[in-house]
């Protein structure tokens, strides 16, 4: 059966409750959505989900240190996650406030990994983006992350 793990790092709690409203979205396509602070992921645990979606809050325009660990760790399964389904969301203080950098950023690590990126048409293009609390906005486009994910995963694994 096809998995999907939902990493975040979050200091004041936004960016676990966008987790939350993700994995909300994934188990209403039928898919099991495990939600995870990243204290509690171990890099050997990316080779058991099919997909991996990882939020992070941002930090100078860039994701948190706990989460680019986890990146930097994950090289010795270079080319392992290859096929995996990747997407990304991040929160911030402020408009502008570097959400889109880090949710890039974040991505390239996936992409470099040979990852399959989920984007979206219309919306927050790279992935949910919240300013300080998810508002309804911001929790529409995290459960509809959370569905297209599962929709592609299900459709590769089965």
């Amino acid at each position: 059966m096809a998995k999907i793990i939902v990493i975040y790092y979050s200091q004041g709690g936004n960016t676990r409750k966008m987790a939350e409203f993700i994995a909300g979205g994934v188990k209403m396509e039928g898919v099991e959505a495990s939600v995870k602070n990243i204290s509690d992921v171990s890099v050997e645990e990316l080779l058991d989900y099919q997909g991996i979606i990882v939020g992070s809050p941002t930090y100078y325009g860039s994701m948190a240190a706990a989460i680019k660990k986890l990146f930097d760790d994950s090289v010795k399964y270079h080319g392992r996650l290859d096929g995996k389904i990747g997407a990304a969301f991040s929160s911030s203080a402020n408009v502008g406030g570097g959400n889109e950098t880090t949710i890039l950023d974040i991505l390239n690590a996936m992409l470099i990994h040979g990852m399959i990126i989920k984007g979206n048409y219309s919306g927050d293009h790279y992935g949910p983006v919240s300013i300080g609390a998810p508002d309804s906005r911001a929790t529409n486009q995290c459960q509809r992350l959370g569905t297209e994910v599962a929709k592609l995963v299900k459709k590769l694994f089965g």
